[in-house]
C-alpha cells in the first residue's frame, strides 16, 4: 500500500473521529443539558431546584425530600421540636440519632443480627423514656417501627402518623401548647396514600415544625 494513501486514510479517520467527538460534546454535553433543564424550569419548577421549603419568612429552610435533624447548641434532639426516624440505624439518645448526611444508607443486618436486635431495643427505650410526659406514658406497644429503624436512604423526611402522635404531648409540654392543639397540627400536615393507594400516609418533619414554629410564636 502507498504510504501517502495510508497516512491520508489515517488522516480522513482521524478527522471523522475529531468531529465525531465534537459533534456528540455539544449535542450530548451541552444542547441535551439545557433542553432537559429549561423543561424542568418550566413544567416543574420547584422539584427542578430542589423541592425546597421555605419558612413564614421566606428563608430556605430545607428540602422536603431530604431529612434533617433539629438540635439543641450541643448538639442533642432539641424536644421543643417533632424528631424525624434515626439515620444510618437506630438512636440511643432521648429521641433519636443525628442525621449523618455524607454518609446516606441503611444498616444492611439481617433482622436476627444481634446487634441489630439491641439497637432496636435500646432505641425502643430512649423513645418512651424521651417521650413519656406526667400523665401520658409512652407504652412499648405505643412505638411505631419508623421511630426505632432507619429508611433505607438514612435520610428519610417523613415519619408515619404513628410517630408524630406519639410525639405530641412531649412536643405540646416543651411548646407551652395543648396537647389537642399540636395533634390537629399532626392532622392538618398528615399527607393520604399518593393517588390513594401508593405507599402509607406521612407527615413531612420538616413542613410540621415550621408549622409549629408558627403556631407557638402565636401563641407566646
Amino acid at each position: 500500500m502507498n504510504t501517502s494513501t495510508s497516512t491520508g486514510n489515517t488522516g480522513r479517520l482521524l478527522w471523522a473521529g475529531l468531529r465525531a467527538l465534537l459533534i456528540l460534546t455539544v449535542v450530548c454535553g451541552v444542547l441535551y443539558p439545557l433542553a432537559v433543564t429549561g423543561v424542568a424550569q418550566v413544567a416543574f419548577p420547584a422539584e427542578a431546584d430542589g423541592s425546597e421549603i421555605k419558612d413564614a419568612r421566606g428563608k430556605v429552610v430545607g428540602s422536603e425530600l431530604i431529612g434533617q435533624t433539629y438540635p439543641t447548641d450541643d448538639g442533642k434532639p432539641d424536644p421543643r421540636w417533632f424528631q424525624p426516624r434515626p439515620s444510618n440505624g437506630l438512636g440511643t439518645n432521648t429521641s433519636n440519632t443525628h442525621h449523618k448526611l455524607i454518609l446516606s444508607g441503611a444498616t444492611n443486618r439481617s433482622g436476627d443480627n444481634a446487634e441489630l436486635i439491641q439497637w432496636v431495643k435500646d432505641a425502643k427505650a430512649a423513645v418512651i423514656r424521651g417521650n413519656s410526659v406526667p400523665g401520658h406514658p409512652v407504652r412499648p406497644s405505643d412505638v411505631p417501627a419508623d421511630a426505632v429503624t432507619s429508611s433505607g436512604s438514612g435520610l428519610d423526611p417523613h415519619i408515619s402518623p404513628a410517630y408524630a402522635k406519639l410525639q405530641v404531648h412531649r412536643v405540646a409540654a416543651r411548646n407551652h401548647l395543648t396537647a389537642a392543639q399540636v395533634d390537629r397540627l399532626v392532622a392538618d400536615h398528615t399527607e393520604d396514600r399518593i393517588l390513594g393507594f401508593i405507599g402509607e400516609p406521612r407527615v413531612n418533619v420538616l413542613r410540621l415544625n415550621i408549622a409549629l414554629r408558627e403556631l407557638a410564636a402565636g401563641e407566646s
